[in-house]
């Protein structure tokens, strides 16, 4: 698999709260291009209902793409993911199923299709998150 792949997309996506207002701003990318840029805003939510909703859209608009048979996701809190695969975990059933729900039909359309979590920390150097962690602070420091 490459980044030039037609088949394969990278989503990378970042949360920043500030003020109890959380912006979510990802980017899905195919062949190294970013296609689809999503910016959700949400008040009063916790960091983890944010970045499971962020990553449940995410995942909505990557199985939609045409010929997609690999997402990967960079997130900052890999262990977020854990969560929606967590059937006890009932303050996050909601997106939980949504999230098991696409990816079911993802699944079902072709038995090679498959997803792939990578963590990316805020600190880390890659061009790509860097870009979009600077611009998800950016837009949460607007007044």
């Amino acid at each position: 698999m490459s980044s030039e792949d037609p088949s394969y997309a990278l989503i990378v996506t970042d949360i920043s709260i500030k003020n109890n207002v959380a912006i979510s701003i990802a980017y899905i990318h195919i062949c190294d291009k970013p296609i689809v840029k999503t910016i959700h805003y949400a008040v009063n939510i916790t960091s983890t209902k944010a970045k499971l909703f962020s990553i449940r859209y995410d995942i909505n608009q990557a199985t939609n793409i045409q010929e997609i048979l690999k997402i990967v996701i960079i997130i900052d809190l890999l262990y977020v993911t854990q969560k929606f695969f967590d059937s006890l975990s009932y303050l996050f059933q909601v997106h939980s199923m949504s999230i098991l729900k696409e990816l079911r039909k993802f699944f079902i359309q072709n038995h090679n299709n498959s997803i792939e979590f990578l963590e990316c920390l805020s600190q880390c150097s890659w061009s790509l998150y860097k870009a979009v962690d600077k611009e998800t602070k950016l837009f949460n420091s607007l007044p």
